[in-house]
């Protein structure tokens, strides 16, 4: 528990100053590549993830209940840390910053509504992936390759879309079962 409470406040504190650059007007923190963090998805953090958010998908109204009232802000961090996606594709997928976020954090403020629903639907294809793949990095490798049950289409490309998340969703219990034609 200390671990994980140590790396997410190291993850608040990221350098990510709004510098501009000198080629363009992106901030720095946009343009800077991005790399994955290396922060190992222990078995003590994902079965803490799951016990904090799987009340809150494990049926569908529970999901629209608790996306209508917006989740609290440190979700999207929490999700991040799960997933192992880097910034960009956490910016990619859920069309935010992870510096709205982290400023959310900051002044205790929630997320909206259809942000809420998509990292809620993201937590739990997450919890199916890890299930099926036996790790969220296993399960991620496997959302950065083309699926063949999804038209040869990367399965994270879908992601930023809850129908892309329910293909995704019904593409691993294909595989689960051993459907894959």
């Amino acid at each position: 528990m200390e671990n994980i409470l140590i790396s997410k406040e190291k993850f608040l504190h990221l350098n990510m100053a709004n510098k501009k650059s000198k080629h363009t007007d992106k901030p720095a923190y946009i343009q800077a590549e991005s790399k994955p963090y290396k922060l190992e998805t222990t078995i003590s953090m994902l079965a803490e993830f799951e016990v904090k958010y799987k009340p809150l998908y494990k049926n569908d109204i529970s999901l629209l209940n608790r996306s209508k009232k917006g989740l609290e802000a440190k979700a999207a961090l929490d999700f991040l840390l799960l997933s192992g996606f880097t910034q960009d594709e956490f910016q990619e997928t859920f069309k935010t910053t992870v510096k709205t976020i982290q400023n959310h954090v900051t002044k205790e403020l929630t997320l909206d509504s259809s942000l809420s629903e998509k990292l809620l639907k993201s937590f739990a294809l997450f919890d199916k992936g890890v299930e099926l793949f036996g790790s969220a990095k296993a399960f991620h490798q496997w959302l950065m390759a083309p699926a063949y049950g999804l038209g040869h289409q990367l399965p994270f490309d879908l992601m930023d879309t809850i129908t892309g998340i329910q293909l995704i969703e019904e593409e691993l219990i294909r595989i689960e079962y051993g459907n894959l034609a």
